[in-house]
């Protein structure tokens, strides 16, 4: 098998590889047999993942509220490190408004968010 053609020998693959991790020792051999299949399956259930099941790049909002929960920032404590009002990261938060680019920066560098996410690139 070169490549997964269908949802059922993907099921079947993603089976096996769920067989192999549980019974597979952790000190096994990377040239074992059992290795090699779940290395070669693996791979082939990760293609087939990319192809069929993509995910999407994340969004302003989403890595915002993650970075928030992350470093235990309210929407206050959020408003005071960027220097905007509290209400002005509601309507971000909400999607009712997108930072200007001067905060779009400010952003970046105090929260550690890549520049094309905070660009929407």
């Amino acid at each position: 098998m070169v490549k997964i053609e269908n949802e059922m020998q993907y099921q079947g693959a993603l089976k096996r590889v769920e067989e192999l991790m549980l019974n597979l020792p952790e000190n096994a051999p990377e040239d074992s047999p059992e290795m090699v299949e779940l290395t070669l399956l693996g791979n082939l259930v990760a293609d087939y993942d990319e192809e069929h099941y993509p995910i999407g790049s994340p969004t302003l909002i989403e890595v915002i509220k993650l970075r928030m929960y992350e470093m235990g920032l309210t929407q206050a404590s959020l408003a005071k490190l960027i220097g905007v009002s509290p209400s002005r990261i509601c309507d971000y938060l909400s999607g009712k408004a997108e930072p200007t680019l001067k905060v779009g920066r400010v952003i970046s560098k105090e929260l550690n968010i890549s520049p094309a996410i905070v660009l929407g690139v």
